[in-house]
């Protein structure tokens, strides 16, 4: 109840700030759609040359896409701590975190809340739903629930993968990270990884399990059998990371001595 409180706090200021500004809300809204929408475009620009990829049609390419795009959005709402080197290392900040009371994690959480990225959850559950229109696959009284857990598993292996990255501000005086090329490594998880080596697709599963956020978990709404089997691994892969990047966290926090002078 206490850390419901303070969400609710946090999120109606969060409201009164958007709305006073509401075109530049807007404009982000649009912006960050247009972005996802590119990174279709390009999906459908290669299947103009192939009909298949790796043995997978386009709508099927269109439904990983479009998982991939439902717990993006929610990991950007909830856990968009893009700026944490130079902002609270950098410039101090995260002195002010810990002399308050709720946990310092949960407070950058509420602090750097981005609702509007929500709005691309919904952008892929609708590509989603007009992938399935046009796949030949039945539709199970549990997948509405199967694709909750699926969803829960990869917001969490989003959170502990870049949870332990920047944990890794408490640990270096660098004001730039690796976050960036994380960044771009988590978008190969929008593809199917057996068109990749056995190099990237060990990486992509088990070093940075990117394709438990993307190809995995959608697999097992395709009927694919190369994959089904690992999709039913995705709770336990965001659990282990997401602990193993609290724990790396905790480490951190305890190691922080302040900002310097």
């Amino acid at each position: 109840m206490y850390y419901t409180s303070i969400f609710t706090d946090y999120f109606k200021t969060y409201l009164k700030t958007r709305m006073t500004y509401r075109a530049d809300f807007l404009i982000e809204v649009v912006t960050d759609l247009l972005f996802q929408l590119t990174n279709l475009f390009f999906i459908l620009v290669v299947f103009l040359h192939t009909n298949s990829l790796g043995g997978w049609s386009i709508y099927e390419m269109l439904f990983i896409y479009g998982y991939f795009m439902i717990p993006y959005g929610v990991f950007t709402c909830f856990l968009n701590l893009w700026s944490f080197n130079e902002r609270y290392i950098v410039k101090g900040e995260m002195d002010r975190i810990l002399t308050r009371p709720a946990h310092n994690l949960v407070q950058l959480v509420l602090e750097n809340m981005d609702p509007a990225s929500l709005f691309g959850s919904l952008t892929g559950f609708i590509i989603m739903g007009y992938a399935w229109f046009h796949l030949d696959v039945s539709f199970a009284w549990y997948d509405p629930f199967v694709l909750q857990l699926m969803v829960m598993g990869s917001v969490l292996i989003y959170g502990g993968v870049y949870i332990l990255i920047t944990s890794l501000s408490f640990f270096s005086d660098s004001p730039t990270g690796i976050t960036p090329m994380i960044w771009n490594i988590q978008n190969y998880g929008r593809y199917p990884v057996d068109i990749y080596n056995k190099v990237i697709k060990f990486t992509l599963t088990w070093l940075l399990p990117f394709a438990f956020v993307g190809v995995y978990p959608a697999s097992f709404f395709l009927d694919k059998d190369i994959s089904q089997g690992f999709a039913l691994l995705t709770p336990v892969v965001g659990i282990v990371f997401f602990s193993i990047g609290i724990i790396v966290w905790n480490i951190g926090v305890n190691r922080y001595k302040g900002a310097g002078s």
